[in-house]
């Protein structure tokens, strides 16, 4: 269990994206902001949390926005994506055939979709209709297992997530055909070996994809000094509103002090006696400049505030 600064430092780690189980995945955000506003509509939230979860939320955007911590890639399927982009030019006129449906599958799709503007695209899967439903849900197209080795024959991208113990694709399937980037995101790899020897094949798998994966991470793990800095600096921000929170009261006690004083006109032959001078300067205003410079020095360490304070307790006692 963590508690005071500890805590506190903690909750801005995971809000950044510190402390995910993928460096920089800000996914864990929207959880605290869900909590949060829950919280806050069944009452649980003081001006203490408020004031912590406002500066969560406003350190982990800006280094989401000033910071290279989520930037890149950081899973197989998405670094498949950014493979095509970086590797496959007029990606428009490449007919794309995805095998397997699954989560790996679903999140590559999707990902074609998104991020390359992918439409040609043509889903199988073992169980047809599951491949029926992604086609209509993204608006593509879908085709029977038994169409396969024609849809292989056609497409010049092909996706496999199918995990199955034995390879889908075969040499058989590829060999004196065109021109064929093939991704392979299953394990055990579902493309037959021999395929990669073809002159007409580019065959890529998970290992080559998870070079692009950990190179990004490297790049991530560079820019958490940053990202502590960001973090340090609203931290301290909090503290020393929690400091000043704290010295409400004795500059309530001062105003008040300060207040009786001039309605019994001590302040006349006193350090404040400039108070009735006719440059329009009410009472209330001059005492409130009294007060804000005692806010002021209470603030500065340089100058002692904690005794500062101990006077200021010891003059109003």
């Amino acid at each position: 269990i963590k508690n005071g600064r500890k805590a506190i430092e903690h909750l801005f780690d995971v809000a950044a994206g510190l402390d995910s189980q993928i460096l920089g995945d800000y996914e864990i955000i929207g959880q605290i902001k869900k909590a949060f506003k829950f919280s806050k509509e069944q009452g649980f939230v003081g001006p203490y949390l408020e004031r912590i979860v406002n500066g969560v939320l406003q350190s982990s955007k800006i280094i989401k926005n000033t910071t290279g911590l989520s930037g890149g890639t950081v899973s197989v399927s998405f670094a498949a994506i950014q493979y095509i982009k970086e590797n496959v030019p007029q990606l428009d006129d490449k007919k794309i055939l995805l095998l397997g449906t699954g989560k790996i599958g679903r999140n590559t799709c999707k990902n074609l979709v998104d991020y390359l503007g992918a439409r040609n695209i043509t889903l199988i899967n073992r169980t047809e209709n599951k491949a029926a439903e992604l086609a209509a849900e993204l608006g593509l197209q879908f085709a029977p297992m038994e169409a396969l080795a024609k849809q292989i024959e056609e497409a010049a991208i092909i996706l496999v997530a199918t995990n199955s113990a034995q390879p889908v694709i075969l040499e058989s399937h590829v060999i004196n055909g065109t021109d064929k980037l093939i991704i392979d995101l299953s394990i055990p790899y579902n493309v037959e070996a021999a395929a990669h020897l073809l002159p007409n094949v580019t065959l890529i798998n998970v290992d080559e994809l998870s070079k692009i994966k950990d190179l990004t991470l490297q790049k991530r793990e560079a820019e958490i000094p940053k990202a502590k800095a960001i973090i340090a600096e609203h931290i301290n921000e909090f503290l020393n509103w929690h400091q000043m929170r704290k010295n409400v009261p004795v500059l309530k006690a001062m105003k008040i002090k300060l207040e009786q004083m001039h309605s019994c006109n001590l302040f006349i032959n006193t350090l404040y006696a400039d108070i009735t001078s006719p440059r329009n300067v009410g009472a209330e205003e001059k005492i409130q400049k009294v007060i804000n410079g005692m806010a002021v020095k209470m603030r500065n360490q340089n100058q002692r505030g904690c005794h500062y304070i101990e006077a200021i307790n010891e003059y109003i006692a």
